[in-house]
C-alpha cells in the first residue's frame, strides 16, 4: 500500500502503546539460544523461570542492550537447527538489534571468527549485516548512520518521509535524513561506515 499515510501525530485511536516491553522467540534449547545471543551478540541473561503456560519449558530473559528485552522459550529436548525458516503470514520475518558504528568492523570480525556467514547492505539511511541465529531466524545488526537522540528518532524518520516523497525516490536515502536533520534543526555527525551495496530487489 503506497498511500499509507506516514504522521507527525498519534494516531487518532483508543490508546497508545508507550513502548515495546518484549519479544519472545519460541527457541530450541538454552545451549544453543544462549550461544548465539549472550556468548556472541553479549546479551546478559536478566531472568530465568519456567514458562507460566507450561512449567517444562525454560523462560530466559536477555536485555538487548538498552533494558529493552527479549525472551525465548527454550526446552532440552527440543535441537537446534539452522536452517532457514519458511515465513508465512503473521509469522516473523527477522529481528533487527543496533549495534556502535564505531564497532562494525569489530562486529563483522566477530561473526566471522564465529563461522557464520552475513550480508552487508547499505540501506540509505542505515548499514545492515543480515546473518542467522542457530535457530534458522535472520538477525539484522543494525548500524545508524546518523546519532539521532532516542526521542527525536521518529520525528527525523516522519520528516525523512517527506523529504523521499517530494524527491520522488523509492526509498529513504542519506540526502533525505540529511534534510530532515536540518528542517529539525538536529546537529550531528555522520558516523564512517564502509561502502557496501544496498542489496535493494528492483527499488530505485
Amino acid at each position: 500500500m503506497s498511500d499509507v499515510p506516514v504522521d507527525d501525530e498519534l494516531p487518532d485511536s483508543p490508546m497508545h502503546t508507550t513502548g515495546t516491553d518484549h519479544i519472545t522467540i519460541w527457541g530450541s534449547n538454552a545451549e544453543s539460544v544462549l550461544d548465539f545471543y549472550r556468548d556472541l551478540l553479549g546479551m546478559r541473561v536478566v531472568l530465568r523461570q519456567p514458562n507460566l503456560d507450561d512449567p517444562d519449558q525454560t523462560h530466559l530473559f536477555l536485555d538487548t542492550g538498552d533494558g529493552r528485552i527479549i525472551t525465548f522459550f527454550v526446552s532440552d529436548d527440543r535441537p537446534a537447527n539452522r536452517r532457514p525458516q519458511q515465513t508465512t503470514t503473521g509469522g516473523v520475518h527477522h529481528l533487527a538489534f543496533s549495534v556502535d558504528p564505531e564497532e562494525f568492523q569489530e562486529v563483522k570480525a566477530a561473526l566471522e571468527a564465529d563461522g557464520r556467514g552475513y550480508n552487508e547492505f547499505d540501506r540509505g539511511i542505515f548499514h545492515s549485516l543480515y546473518t542467522r541465529d542457530n535457530d534458522g531466524l535472520i538477525i539484522e545488526l543494525a548500524a545508524d548512520k546518523y546519532e539521532i537522540p532516542e526521542d527525536r528518532r521518529a520525528d527525523v524518520l516522519v520528516a525523512a518521509q517527506r523529504h523521499r516523497e517530494q524527491a520522488g525516490a523509492e526509498y529513504a536515502k542519506e540526502e533525505h535524513m540529511e534534510a530532515a536533520l536540518e528542517e529539525l534543526g538536529i546537529e550531528v555527525d555522520p558516523h564512517d561506515l564502509s561502502e557496501a551495496a544496498s542489496g535493494v530487489g528492483g527499488v530505485e
